[in-house]
This record gives C-alpha cells, sequence and structure tokens, in this order.
C-alpha cells in the first residue's frame, strides 16, 4: 500500500472541471450526496452523512456505494470504519473501495482500525495480510504500536492483535520492532508461537545474548516453553559459545527433546573441533533413544574435519546410508580434504558423487577451487572453474573472490585483476579487501591507493579491513598526511570495532618515529588496546631513543593485566643494552622464562649484537653457544656481527677465519687473491671463535652464501679498512660493484668514507660522498662525523667547521661525536676560544652537561676536557655505528 500523495491530490482537483459531465444515471438525491462526499475532506463531515453511508454498508448495498464514486479522506474513512467495527465484511468492502481510488490511499490509522476489526471477527487470514501491508507503509514501529494501543483502548476489542503484531515483525526479522512490541504488552501475555518466532528470529539475527533474556523474560510472564523453545534457546548457547550451559539446560528441562535439539548441541561442539563434546551428546542421544539423522552424520563428519581427523570423517561417511547421502554430507568431507590440504582425496570423493548420480553446487565447487589456490595448484583451480558451465553452475562473488585470492598469493595480481573485470556487476568489498592484500604482498603501494580510489569511485564502500590495509599502505609509502586523514574518517564511520586497524595505525606511526602521535592516538580512542599494540609503541619509543617510555609502556600494560611478547623482550633487551643497564638485560632474560616464553633466533641476536657493542665477547660466545646448544641455526646476520666486533677489537685474524666460513668467496670473486689472502688467518685464533666457525661450516656446507648478500660484503670492507689495507677494500668495493645484485648503501659508502678518512685521503672521502648523492643515496650523521674527523686530522679545521654549518640545511643533525671530533681538532691547534664556543653549544643543544668556568687557559683547557670523558661512550658508539651494517635488523 502507498500513502496518499497531497500533491497528486491537488492535481486531481485542478483537473477536476476540466474532465467531461457524467452520464446521469442517478436521481437527484444521489446527485446531492455525491458533492457532500467530494466535499468532505475539506470540511467537517456531517454525522448525517456518516450515518447514511454506514447504512448501506451495513445492508450491503455495496452495488450503491460504488456508484456514489465517493472522493474518500482520511477522516471519512477513519469515521466509516469506527461506526461499522462490528461489521467485518462492511469494514473490508469500504476499505478495499478506498484503495483503489487513484488519488487516495489508506493511512496507518486506517490500517490499525482494520486489523483489530478483522482480529475479533476471527478473521485471522486477512489480519496478517493487512499487518503486513500496516508493516510495508515504513512508519516508525513506535508511531504504529501507540495508534494500535489507543485504537484497543476506544473500540475495547481483543487483545490477540498485539500478539499478532509481534509474531509479525519476528517473521520479517524486524529485530528491534519485534521487541519494541514484546517490552510493551503491558499485562497481556504473547503467546508461545509468537514467543518462539521472537526468539528464533534473534538467533539467526545473531543476537543470542537477548534471545536468551527474552527467553526469560517470557518465563517469568508465565508462557510455557515447549520442545521448540528449548531447541532455540540450546541454539542460542552454542552460537555464543557456551555450549556447556546449553547441555546443562537441555539436562535440566522437563521435556523429550528432538534430534534437532541434539543436533544444536553437536554443531555447538563441532565448530569448535571438540570432537570428546560431541561424542558425550551422541551419549546422551544413545540414553534417550533419540536416532541420529543425516544433520547427525553430517556434523560429526564436519567435527572430524574440523580437527583433522580425515580418517574417522571417511569412516562417518561410510557408515551413512546411500540413500541418505546428499549434497550436504559430501560437501563437508569435500571442504574437509581441502581445508586439510588433501585435494586429491577431495577430487576423489567429488567424482564418487557425480557417479552415484548426487548433483554437484556451486559450494562444492567453490571448495575444490579453493583447495587448489591454496596447494598453489592454480592451473587446476582454473580447470575447475571452467567445469562449472558444465554442470550448468554459475559461479558467484565466493568463487571469483577464491580465484582471485589464489592469483594474489602466488603474485600475479595482474591476472587477478582481469578476472574481475570479468565479472557481470561491481566486485564486492570483499574481492577488493583481496587485491587490496594481494598488492600489500608484492610491495606494489601505489597500486594499493590506485585501487581504492577505483573502488571509491565505483561506489564501494570500505570497511574495516579495506581502510587498514590502505592505512599500512600509505605508511610504507610514508605519506603521513593521507595516513592521518583516513584515519579521520575511519573514526567518524564507526570502523574502529577491533584493535587489528588501531594497531597499523599505531606501528606506522611509531616506525615513522611520530611516537607523540600514537600516543595521543592511543589515549583517545575507545578501542580496547591489546599486547601487539603496547609491543608497537614500545618499539617507537626504542627507535627513537626514549628508553624510558619503552619501558614505562611495559609496566603500564603488566599493571593492566597484560604481559609482553617475545617480540617486545627483544626490543627492550637491545634498549637495555643501549642504557648500558647490564643488570637489567639479566633480569629481561630471566623474566621473559620464567614466563615460559622461549628465545628465538632474534632474542639471541639482540644479545649477541648488544654483548659485541660493549666488547663483552665472552658472553657474546656464551650466547651463541647456548643458541646452538638449543638447536638454532648461527645465521648470517649473527656471524657478520661477531666477525665486524672482532675486526673493531682488532681480532683481525679470527674475524677473517668466521668470515671465511661464511662466504665461498672462491666462487664470488674468482681470481682475487689478494682478498683470499686476507681471509686466510695466519696465527692461532680463539678457541671459542674456532668453534662458532666450526659450526657455522657445518650447518652451511651445503648451502654457503652463494649470492651478493650486503652485509657480509660491508663486513668484509670493514675488515680490510680496520686492517690498514684500504687498497684493498677499494679494490673489493670495485669489484662489487660490477657483479650484478649488489647494491651499495649508506652503510658500504660510511665504511669506505672512515676508512679513507683515518688513512688521510680526505679528498677521495668526499668523492666518496658526492658518488652517494648521485646514486641516490642520503649520507647520515656518522658519515659526516667520519668526514669532519678526516678534515681534522688533515689539520683543516676551518672547512671542517664549515662543513658542521651546513649539515642542518642537509637533512642531518649533529650529535655529540661531530662536536667532540671538532673540539679534539681544535684543541690540538691550540684554539682554545672556538672549543670552548663549541662546548657551549653542545650545553645549549643539552649534548653535554655545563657547568661555570673562568677565562683562564688553563681553566678552559679543563672543561673542554671534561667533554671528552663526558662523551666516551658516545664515541665507542659512534665506532660501531660505522660498522655495524644493520645487523640487529636482520637477525
Amino acid at each position: 500500500m502507498l500513502l496518499r500523495s497531497p500533491a497528486r491530490h491537488v492535481a486531481f482537483q485542478l483537473l477536476l472541471p476540466l474532465l467531461p459531465p457524467p452520464r446521469r444515471l442517478f436521481s437527484d438525491a444521489s446527485r446531492a450526496l455525491r458533492r457532500e462526499l467530494r466535499s468532505a475532506g475539506h470540511k467537517r463531515i456531517p454525522p448525517e452523512l456518516i450515518e447514511r453511508v454506514s447504512r448501506l454498508l451495513i445492508l450491503g448495498r455495496y452495488d450503491a456505494l460504488h456508484s456514489l464514486s465517493l472522493d474518500f479522506s482520511d477522516r471519512l474513512l477513519n469515521s466509516l470504519l469506527r461506526t461499522s467495527r462490528l461489521h467485518p465484511e462492511a469494514c473490508l468492502e469500504v476499505f478495499n473501495l478506498a484503495s483503489k481510488q487513484q488519488t487516495f490511499r489508506p493511512d496507518y490509522k486506517s490500517y490499525c482500525k482494520m486489523v483489530h476489526i478483522l482480529s475479533r471477527a476471527r478473521m485471522y487470514d486477512q489480519t496478517r495480510a493487512y499487518l503486513s501491508d500496516l508493516i510495508g507503509l515504513n512508519h516508525s514501529c513506535f508511531v504504529v504500536w501507540d495508534e494500535l494501543v489507543r485504537v484497543y483502548k476506544s473500540f475495547r476489542f481483543s487483545p490477540t492483535v498485539f500478539d499478532m503484531v509481534l509474531k509479525v515483525y519476528a517473521e520479517k526479522g524486524l529485530v528491534k520492532e519485534a521487541l519494541h512490541v514484546f517490552d510493551n504488552m503491558g499485562g497481556r501475555v504473547p503467546s508461545l508461537l509468537s514467543c518462539n518466532s521472537l526468539l528464533s528470529c534473534l538467533v539467526k539475527k545473531g543476537e543470542c545474548f537477548v534471545a536468551l533474556r527474552v527467553y526469560d523474560q517470557m518465563v517469568s510472564l508465565g508462557v510455557s516453553p515447549d520442545v521448540f523453545t528449548c531447541s532455540i534457546v540450546v541454539n542460542a548457547y552454542c552460537k555464543s559459545g557456551e555450549v556447556e550451559r546449553g547441555v546443562e539446560f537441555a539436562e535440566r528441562m522437563e521435556m523429550e527433546m528432538n534430534v534437532v535439539t541434539f543436533n544444536s548441541l553437536v554443531n555447538g561442539y563441532a565448530v569448535s573441533g571438540d570432537v570428546e563434546g560431541v561424542r558425550r551428546v551422541l551419549g546422551m542421544m544413545s540414553e534417550r533413544g533419540v536416532c541420529w539423522n543425516v544433520v547427525t552424520y553430517t556434523l560429526l563428519i564436519k567435527c572430524y574435519c574440523r580437527k583433522g581427523l580425515m580418517e574417522e570423517a571417511e569412516k562417518v561417511f561410510e557408515s551413512v546410508k546411500k540413500e541418505e547421502k546428499d549434497q550436504r554430507v559430501y560437501g563437508v568431507l569435500i571442504d574437509g580434504y581441502c581445508r586439510c590440504g588433501k585435494v586429491s582425496d577431495a577430487v576423489r570423493v567429488h567424482d564418487e558423487m557425480l557417479r552415484k548420480g548426487v548433483r554437484t553446487n556451486a559450494t562444492i565447487v567453490n571448495s575444490l577451487i579453493n583447495g587448489y589456490c591454496k596447494a598453489g595448484q592454480l592451473v587446476e583451480a582454473e580447470r575447475m572453474f571452467m567445469r562449472m558451465k558444465d554442470w550448468s553452475l554459475k559461479p558467484d562473488h565466493y568463487t571469483y573472490n577464491t580465484l582471485v585470492d589464489g592469483y594474489c598469493r602466488a603474485g600475479r595480481v595482474n591476472e587477478a585483476l582481469k578476472l574481475c573485470d570479468r565479472l557481470s556487476d561491481v566486485p564486492t568489498v570483499m574481492t577488493y579487501n583481496t587485491l587490496l592484500k594481494g598488492f600489500t604482498r608484492v610491495g606494489a603501494y601505489h597500486e594499493v591507493v590506485s585501487l581504492w580510489k577505483t573502488m571509491v569511485k565505483r561506489g564501494v564502500c570500505g570497511n574495516e579491513i579495506s581502510c587498514s590495509t590502505l592505512l599500512e599502505a600509505l605508511f610504507k609509502l610514508g605519506d603521513f598526511d593521507e595516513a592521518m586523514t583516513l584515519w579521520k574518517n575511519v573514526l567518524a564511520r564507526g570502523l574502529l570495532t577491533d584493535t587489528v586497524t588501531l594497531n597499523v595505525m599505531i606501528s606506522g606511526l611509531c616506525k615513522m618515529e611520530k611516537v607523540s602521535e600514537a600516543k595521543e592516538i592511543l589515549d583517545s580512542v575507545r578501542c580496547k588496546p591489546d599486547v601487539r599494540t603496547y609491543q608497537a609503541l614500545s618499539h617507537g619509543y626504542y627507535r627513537v631513543g626514549d628508553f624510558k617510555e619503552a619501558f614505562g609502556v611495559k609496566d603500564y600494560m603488566e599493571s593492566k593485566g597484560m604481559f609482553p611478547t617475545i617480540e617486545m623482550y627483544n626490543t627492550l633487551i637491545s634498549a637495555a643494552f643501549k642504557c648500558r643497564y647490564l643488570n637489567k638485560v639479566t633480569d629481561l632474560v630471566n623474566e621473559l622464562r620464567a614466563r615460559g616464553l622461549t628465545p628465538t633466533v632474534a632474542t639471541y641476536g639482540a644479545l649477541i649484537t648488544g654483548w659485541c657493542n660493549i666488547g663483552a665477547m665472552d658472553k657474546a660466545y656464551a650466547a651463541c653457544f647456548e643458541m646452538i646448544e638449543k638447536g638454532i641455526d648461527v645465521n648470517v646476520n649473527i656471524c657478520s656481527k661477531i666477525a665486524t666486533s672482532l675486526f673493531r677489537l682488532d681480532k683481525i685474524e679470527e674475524a677473517c677465519l668466521l668470515l671465511g666460513k661464511l662466504v665461498d668467496f672462491d666462487l664470488l670473486l674468482p681470481g682475487y687473491q689478494s682478498f683470499k689472502e686476507f681471509l686466510s688467518p695466519c696465527a692461532t685464533t680463539c678457541v671459542e671463535t674456532q668453534k662458532i666457525a666450526d659450526s657455522v661450516e657445518s650447518i652451511t656446507t651445503l648451502k654457503k652464501v652463494l649470492v651478493p648478500n650486503n652485509i657480509v660484503y660491508n663486513v668484509a670492507l670493514a675488515g680490510l679498512c680496520k686492517a690498514g689495507k684500504l687498497k684493498e677494500a677499494r679494490k673489493l668495493f670495485s669489484e662489487l660493484i660490477l657483479r650484478e645484485g649488489f647494491s651499495p648503501d649508506e652503510y658500504t659508502y660510511t665504511i669506505l668514507i672512515h676508512g679513507c678518512a683515518v688513512d688521510g685521503e680526505v679528498n677521495e672521502a668526499f668523492n666518496l660522498r658526492d658518488e652517494m648523492a648521485v646514486k641516490g643515496i642520503t649520507p647520515n650523521v656518522v658519515t659526516y662525523n667520519a668526514l669532519i674527523k678526516g678534515l681534522c686530522k688533515s689539520g683543516n679545521l676551518d672547512r671542517a667547521q664549515r662543513l658542521l654549518r651546513k649539515l642542518p640545511q642537509k637533512g642531518v643533525t649533529p650529535n655529540a661525536i661531530t662536536y667532540k671530533t671538532l673540539i679534539d681538532g681544535l684543541m690540538k691547534c691550540g684554539r682554545l676560544d672556538e672549543a670552548v664556543r663549541l662546548k657551549d653549544i653542545m650545553v645549549e643543544k643539552g649534548l653535554v652537561r655545563g657547568g661555570s668556568y673562568k677565562q683562564g687557559d688553563g681553566e678552559k683547557v679543563n672543561e673542554v676536557l671534561d667533554i671528552k670523558s663526558g662523551i666516551a661512550r658516545e664515541m665507542e658508539e659512534d665506532s660501531d655505528d660505522v660498522y655495524d651494517v644493520r645487523i640487529v635488523s636482520g637477525v
């Protein structure tokens, strides 16, 4: 039914004078009556008019009524329904007559009267039809309910209609409206059928908690549940994950449960793969004499498949009677084999199904396609897709999404895009999410942004998964502003429902070293953070050097009942080494073990790196040996770190021994005799180093590094420079540049620049710096510290100071080492005033503690010399930075 349109009514009144006059078929009295009726909508309707029309209705003179050409209005129809409420047939006649008029449609008030009139007359089929039409008017439930109650009080009819409207709302899936009716029935008790309809609707909509509360309320109203109620409530418990309570409820009910109830319990356990729970319910069925049906067998097969017990699933499948094996039974077993990666068995069962005359369906074929895609057999997946036509099956969105995901996982994103173009309608948000993830997986972040724009242009509204994937891409591209804009959009649309998107945001900001923004967001959102959220924040503080806050995050999350992961412990161990809190390192290791966490290769890598950095090689060796005893292979990065530290400690022979075991340079650099001689140790090496070398050799006998590896080559270059073999280092660098696959990075150039500076070849060092710029590699503060050191060593202090002043323009912030290097150079040349000025700048920048001093030269010297002892640690760490070639990140 449609609502009356005022605009159409006015238009009709304007056109009415232009219509030809009607034929004279009636008396003058009839014409007078018609004139009165036409004007009834615009003025008060005379009571005698209502009485005359009502009399025609009650007497059943419907033909006379039709010939009057009545011009209905809401007031007229409602008045007629009120006066004729005890005559349902008359009310039906006038209501239908009014509904047929082009310029009028009955309003919700007329419908409310009609359903009460029909309900009182026990014309329940017509009542349900009119209730359905009433709901179809899309008026607010509150308005409709209030009118129904008002008519009930006015007519003093039976409250049966309230129960019927509850049932109609429930059957139409209008949960909110049905609950409003249920809660406002007052003293009127709903029927069991209506209650069951409401409970069933709630469970189907996933509102299991509400369904259980409604059941309690229903019982308190005195409604006695039946076996169907019991089945619905048990199903509600199972769907909400409270299967045990469902069992308790079923056992508590004093009625015979049917197979449907037991199947709900079986399904509850089967979803979680609880085989013992399923067997317990099946035992209850046997005790109560309830026979299994095909659904029971199907659910038992489903449970075994969830646990990967395919032999047991096949046995149950074979026990099902031949005539009872339908698509559902076959489909569950086929899907189970596909999920376990046994696609050949799935195909075997599918072929058997076809031979037995059971038709396949799209769901089964989708399972097979998914199995092939997960196994990487895309050709077979495509062949299965093409065979759908032979079985008269039409691919659905799940079919396409499965294939798209298979292509994306194989890195064939372009083919996935072409497949989407074959869709007859616009791809769903799930399809786009799969594509977005596919592009992200292959590192095509620009394509992720482009696909998002296409998605928006086509009117597909992204969900939380879409937004989190795009956020990840934007952070990878370093686009902070766009990421923040998207984040505001996520919050405005209410898409922050779990921690996935929050963690992407916090992690992305922390990796961009915008930790304050990350903390601000974390404090402002209602979404409850998890362990990964705090882990990302702690790592962010570590990246920006705020180690106190990094440990503070750990303390805070522990106060909330959450404990760090092994990854977070790895970060905190590295932070403790940076702060030289060596006792804290031991405490962290003991703590993670006490909490049942197992150290990983990254944990040992952080320990070995930390001990190597402070020169505690005995503890680094101990950590390495423990790692080997635990069955964890010593990888390239850890060996490279140990070799680097040995080079820095002037243990050249030991470092060369380890490096030679790590890489087969005969294959990599054939004919490079001088380098092979350098790697051949000529002295007795340390027993510990020899043990590690032997371990590495046993691991890498069949898998030595035979491809260019920047980390290993950088270690080799650092070793040559440290051994004073700058000429050999530059020759090795020239050889490597010509090799395909080797790409020098900032560490490579910094090592060579440092070597040239120490050797006094300052011009060559600057040439290497310029070569970096040509290749698009940005020098860092360690690189410039090496250049300034070379200038100071050669006595070119003015140029060194000019370079210092230019660093901010180059986007580089000088650190304590930069100033200390210059101060050392100025003091050696007797330029104490300039050294003191630099010291004052350091104090202003917070790089060293300030202090008072007198103007005498002796005091100046002492004051400046204090700097050396104050930042000796930083000098040592700067030396580490020159030779550390990203060891920690690679572990």
